[in-house]
């Protein structure tokens, strides 16, 4: 047993490490190459950390870094969000996007690009209230009976409709500009962050990264059985709707900035499974995610005969065929 242990810790670190190194390089390979303008290479390194003016400062400090840094945090967050849902409900498909949360945020956020998109800070309480609100929705319409996760997944997804067409009726009322800015922020896309936007997300991280491993304990005692986790002195209905509410306010930060980029909380948790484990996947799963923006970002800028796409297709292409997998594997019956 004591060495089992000692074996999967570290397998925990190296995969942590290595992450580490890939986010390392992605940043780099992000600052370096990323958008049309050309640095001198000299200045690369002293313009990240704001000490060059003219266009060192402007294409490096005020487009290269904040677009690098809005990708690995957003990422990580979608990567937390998912995890979180995967790790309660036990179901694989019960991540933000797909149960309607971000559908929700984007609604919200839709709202205020088309109809006020002046007021401040309104973009991101506006997609964390409409999360918010879908949560509410999906939790309370998925209870009949006891909470169902099969139900939950379907509730989710017709809620999700009907944020799709209540976003298409608003942009039926927007002249065409703001529906260009709405549209191109729906795709998703980390072009054109900045570093309030980078604050939101970092500020978002943190906090939601003391408040996950604050549930960790329940989580773990949950996934024993609800009765079990009672007798460990685990209530069961708060700790669920506290991280169903953290997901859903993680995913929402993240989509207040660079928009519901698709799928990533969806194959983060799975992968990190595989790297360390599924009790531990937990942990690892908003390393996976922020990698997998931040590549999903440098590929959008420069893959050739592709580029520059938004960053959403990208990761689109490679979630969604993981996602019919997922359902073409489900036995009948299953509800977990």
């Amino acid at each position: 047993m004591l060495a089992d242990r000692r074996a999967r810790t570290r397998r925990t670190v190296l995969a942590v490490s290595v992450l580490t190194a890939v986010l390392l390089g992605l940043l780099v390979a992000s600052v370096l190459l990323g958008g049309v303008g050309r640095v001198d290479p000299a200045d690369v390194l002293p313009a990240a950390f704001g000490l060059r003016t003219g266009l060192a400062d402007y294409m490096i400090f005020r487009i290269r870094v904040p677009r690098a840094l809005a990708a690995l945090l957003s990422g990580a967050l979608f990567g937390l969000a998912g995890a979180l849902y995967q790790r309660l409900i036990r179901n694989p498909l019960a991540t933000p996007d797909i149960v309607g949360i971000s559908a929700g945020a984007g609604a919200g956020a839709t709202t205020v690009l088309l109809l006020a998109p002046a007021l401040p800070l309104g973009t991101p309480l506006a997609a964390v209230t409409g999360s918010l609100v879908l949560l509410g929705l999906v939790y309370a319409l998925s209870l009949r009976g006891g909470l169902n996760t099969y139900r939950l997944v379907l509730v989710g997804i017709g809620l999700s409709g009907v944020c799709t067409a209540y976003t298409n009726y608003l942009f039926s009322l927007a002249d065409q500009h703001s529906i260009a800015v709405a549209m191109r922020w729906l795709i998703g896309s980390v072009n054109g962050a900045d570093w309030t936007g980078v604050s939101t997300l970092a500020i978002g991280l943190a906090v939601c990264g003391v408040c996950a491993a604050r549930l960790g304990r329940p989580l773990g005692s949950m996934s024993l059985g609800d009765e079990l986790a009672t007798g460990l002195g685990t209530s069961v209905p708060a700790a669920r709707v506290a991280v169903l509410a953290l997901g859903a306010g993680a995913a929402a930060l993240a989509t207040s900035v660079v928009g519901p980029i698709g799928f990533v909380s969806l194959i983060s948790g799975p992968i990190a499974a595989r790297l360390v484990g599924a009790d531990r996947a937990f942990g690892l799963a908003p390393f996976v995610g922020a990698a997998l923006v931040l590549g999903a970002d440098v590929l959008a800028q420069n893959a050739p005969l592709i580029s520059p796409v938004p960053t959403g297709v990208l990761t689109a292409l490679l979630g969604a065929p993981y996602f019919v997998w997922l359902i073409l594997r489900r036995r009948p019956g299953a509800t977990s």
